[in-house]
């Protein structure tokens, strides 16, 4: 792992019973970037996501954040450690209020002027939860309930903010404002590795994007390398190209 690389994952292996899910998956997260994961449904972005969060044991492979094996350890465990995941579906507990939902993010920390901080920070990327502060998190919108989601992962304080589809099934002016978002807490100096359906929001966001096929690594580079690729520009993009 280069010294300037918070996250770095080799030869990662996940089964599930005797289907193998990832077959010898590499990649690397450099401190202050955003990565994205692109690739097909099924093509294992989600479970690399969820191995490296310790939400799943991988079979084989190692895993290294901010210099520590970390390989097989609990999520919990991780988000002291400064990693938090906001997974696909959101995970929003749906009985308890947004602030109830974003006191949770912060369960590890006992730093309570720095939790009221980050408490504003949050209000103030999404003003809109300022305003359902009491409100059930299972009656907001769809966009607001990945605020929430994104909201609360932050209420960790990460170093690494890793998001499973992100845009999914939202309005477009919701995406934006949500990619806006995202691209300020990265200004800010928190790492994001993100999967993303969305090719286009993908590589306008990331410095680095990795191409997930059949479990296996097929393709990895600079976003604005990527950009050029016909391959990418056609199967990922929908371009017509020759």
């Amino acid at each position: 792992m280069t010294t300037d690389c918070i996250l770095s994952v080799r030869d990662l292996c996940v089964n599930y019973g005797a289907i193998r899910a990832l077959r010898g998956v590499s990649l690397e997260v450099k401190a202050g970037h955003v990565v994205a994961l692109i690739g097909a449904n099924g093509a294992g972005k989600s479970t690399t996501l969820r191995a490296i969060s310790g939400m799943l044991r991988p079979s084989a492979g190692r895993i290294v954040f901010r210099g520590e094996d970390t390989t097989g350890l609990k999520s919990h465990l991780l988000v002291r450690r400064g990693m938090a995941h906001a997974p696909e579906g959101r995970g929003i507990f749906q009985n308890l209020s947004v602030d109830e939902n974003l006191a949770l993010g912060a369960y590890l920390r006992s730093d309570r002027p720095g939790i009221q901080q980050d408490l504003e920070y949050c209000f103030k990327l999404f003003p809109r939860l300022k305003e359902r502060y009491q409100q059930l998190a299972g009656t907001l919108s769809g966009g607001e309930q990945q605020m929430l989601a994104i909201a609360r992962a932050l209420m960790s304080r990460p170093a690494l903010l890793i998001l499973d589809e992100p845009s999914l099934g939202l309005a477009p002016r919701i995406v934006e404002r949500i990619f806006s978002t995202l691209r300020e807490v990265n200004e800010r100096g928190v790492s994001v590795l993100l999967v993303e359906q969305n090719a286009h929001l993908a590589l306008s966001l990331a410095h680095h994007v990795y191409v997930l096929e059949t479990g296996e690594m097929a393709l990895g580079g600079p976003s604005r390398e990527l950009l050029k690729d016909p391959r990418i520009r056609r199967v990922y993009m929908g371009e017509d190209v020759l």
